[in-house]
């Protein structure tokens, strides 16, 4: 079963409808055009139903197939877009500066659309696609918030399948992995407060600079001598700010930044050493240090007879030497793990091919990645719910 006829022909179309949300990207939960054109386009194509609002601007759409069944598919792609600064230069870049599709959503989007008007058409299948299509995965939790307002239970979504578009991958290919494939990311803030003084004379302060330079340095020391270096963990500060001009040793010192793991035990571990160093190190100085440690999205896993079925559809469609099953996992993360703690599933990267990476001004979703990425969606239902 290797790439659909039916859904080649119509991958100039879904090229179209892709490029027409690259021009007009938006964020977060604020999809109401991204949105209002998916629920449009799965009346027309012909959907038993299509709710929208579903949190606060998500949609979903549900085909039945021709025959009856029991089981109950979810499919999910994600909408929204990055506040970065496009710089392609393609003829369908952004219309609105400072917002972009960096990240291949409205790939994404025109894929599970263009599988949605396959299936509607062919109902080849015995049960029922839900097509979920979310806001706000790009640090917004849209896909907590659909679980949260019963996505799941609403529909009777039995197994939930996502799909991300993977920079360095060649399109046509696939690539995946039981178990933990993307990372938990957390996020802290660490306020350090001291005694500022004329920087003539270091003696009369408390130098917070100085003791969040050895804050950030030490921490660095938790991945590499607290944590098994059999298992994986990131602690990355990418904020700091302090004082205003040059000759002022500053009162107080802000930092931010990320925490990324794959393990909850490391997880813990890492809360757990920062708070212990920070506190300790201000207290060494004289000074004193409050972090907030905020946990963000879980860790993305994979489970494991969803993912084999995924490898196999996978397989299937783009022959299985261009399926990798073991693909080390990445340390980037993704709301999907939310609907992966809610039902049985598996994520699975698409090829993209040689382009810029994720999150930078110059991406661009790869059009030639589409029939791969339909196909794969239209034979997940058709095998998952035969019809014969």
């Amino acid at each position: 079963m290797p790439i659909i006829n039916s859904v080649a022909a119509l991958s100039d179309e879904i090229a179209a409808w892709r490029q027409d949300f690259h021009q007009h990207p938006e964020l977060d939960y604020d999809v109401h055009r991204t949105a209002g054109i998916v629920a449009d386009k799965l009346r027309a194509f012909g959907c038993d139903e299509v709710v929208t609002g579903i949190g606060r601007t998500g949609v979903v759409g549900v085909i039945k197939g021709r025959l009856p069944g029991d089981k109950v598919i979810g499919m999910r792609a994600d909408m929204d877009a990055l506040p970065i600064l496009e710089e392609t230069g393609k003829p369908y870049a952004s219309q609105t500066p400072g917002k972009m599709h960096a990240c291949g959503h409205d790939g994404h989007t025109s894929m599970l659309l263009g599988a949605a008007r396959y299936l509607a058409e062919t109902r080849n299948f015995a049960g029922t696609a839900v097509l979920i299509f979310q806001p706000a995965e790009e640090g917004g939790g849209g896909g907590k918030a659909m679980v949260d307002e019963g996505v799941m239970d609403r529909f009777g979504v039995q197994e939930v399948y996502g799909m991300h578009n993977m920079p360095g991958l060649p399109v046509g290919s696939f690539a995946l992995r039981p178990g933990p494939l993307m990372a938990a990311a957390d996020r802290f803030t660490l306020e350090i407060e001291g005694r500022g003084a004329h920087a003539a004379h270091p003696h009369a302060s408390i130098d917070t600079v100085v003791i969040a330079s050895q804050i950030i340095l030490a921490f660095q020391s938790i991945v590499a001598r607290n944590v098994d270096p059999l298992e994986a963990a990131v602690v990355s500060v990418t904020y700091v700010r302090a004082g205003d001009t040059f000759n002022v040793l500053p009162q107080s010192v802000t930092m931010k930044g990320t925490v990324r793991t794959l393990n909850p035990a490391v997880q813990d571990l890492v809360e757990s050493r920062m708070k212990e160093i920070a506190s300790g190190i201000a207290a060494l100085h004289g000074a004193t240090a409050t972090i907030q440690y905020v946990r963000g999205y879980p860790c993305t896993v994979n489970h494991e007879a969803q993912t084999n079925f995924a490898a196999k559809v996978a397989s299937e469609v783009a022959g299985s030497d261009k399926v990798n099953i073991s693909i080390p996992p990445t340390m980037g993360a993704e709301d999907f793990s939310y609907m992966l703690l809610a039902r049985p599933g598996a994520f699975i990267f698409c090829g993209n091919g040689d382009t810029a990476g994720l999150h930078n001004p110059n991406y661009d979703f790869d059009d030639k990645a589409i029939p791969a990425g339909v196909s794969y969606w239209a034979r997940l239902v058709e095998t998952a719910m035969p019809a014969a």
